[in-house]
């Protein structure tokens, strides 16, 4: 890809004194065409969207991102959906960065460089695979960087100095700190203590900071905001679906509505 654009959304989120905000959807979920359509809606509201890989056994996640995956895989999606969905977002929003999130499991079977290849040329900017750590980066860092894709890595509370410096050497395009020791959709707690490991993060690393996991509401967003380069939200937006189960039209809707409220609460905020 020619243009960094994850690195020109994080130019213009400090330009408009804010935060950016970080959206998570599984592909595929509640079926393709659905998926489509909330992939779509998700994508006018954030300046990143991070795609889920559908996968059976996603182990870092909480029970409503299982589900995810679950009506994903039973619904028939595959990585190929995953490619055609993220190349149909990437032509209707240009200027939205499109993350592929996920397990080595569905890279790893389909080849990193024909996985990188595709995820390439269907528009995608960074790869976030949660059981890859920076320690086992040969497996696919050249092939990510052979075709211009960021390599997204976690830190965490338990993070030692050693491996946020390990991680901070080796990650590109934003650094992803996960708020909490759990799964996804865990609740959050307080913050200051994010906010200090942030700061810490902060003085290994130049890249982006974004905060996630546990963030379900529009003041938690606010207050994360304060501090972080990017909040995502993940559980909350995928909780939709299954809300509305049956009746894409209300999920669209719902969905809409709690993007605009983290969008809202997200550019409220100067950091």
């Amino acid at each position: 890809m020619s243009r960094d654009r994850i690195a020109e959304c994080f130019a213009r989120c400090r330009s408009e004194g804010r935060s950016a905000l970080v959206g998570y959807l599984t592909a595929g979920d509640p079926d393709v065409t659905t998926s489509e359509e909330l992939l779509l809606t998700l994508a006018d509201k954030v300046d990143i969207l991070e795609i889920g890989m559908p996968f059976s056994d996603p182990m870092a996640d909480g029970p409503v991102i299982q589900a995810a995956s679950e009506r994903a895989l039973e619904a028939g999606a595959s990585i190929k959906d995953v490619f055609a969905l993220a190349a149909k977002v990437n032509h209707a929003y240009p200027d939205t960065c499109i993350v592929l999130m996920g397990y080595a499991n569905v890279p790893y079977t389909l080849g990193f460089e024909r996985f990188s290849e595709q995820a390439a040329n269907a528009g995608v900017d960074g790869v976030l695979i949660v059981d890859i750590p920076p320690e086992e980066g040969a497996v696919c860092d050249g092939a990510l960087k052979k075709h211009g894709l960021h390599r997204i890595l976690l830190l965490s509370p338990t993070s030692s100095d050693e491996r946020i410096k390990l991680a901070s050497e080796a990650a590109s395009g934003f650094i992803y700190y996960v708020s909490l020791t759990g799964i996804t959709g865990a609740e959050m707690g307080e913050t200051a203590a994010v906010e200090q490991q942030v700061e810490k993060i902060r003085s290994f690393s130049e890249l982006p900071i974004c905060v996630g996991f546990g963030v379900k509401t529009a003041e938690q967003a606010a207050k994360v905001a304060a501090f972080s380069d990017g909040v995502v939200v993940g559980s909350h937006f995928v909780s939709q679906i299954p809300k509305h189960c049956g009746n894409g039209n209300a999920m669209v809707v719902a969905l809409n509505e709690a993007a605009s409220a983290m969008r809202g609460a997200v550019r409220e905020v100067s950091t």
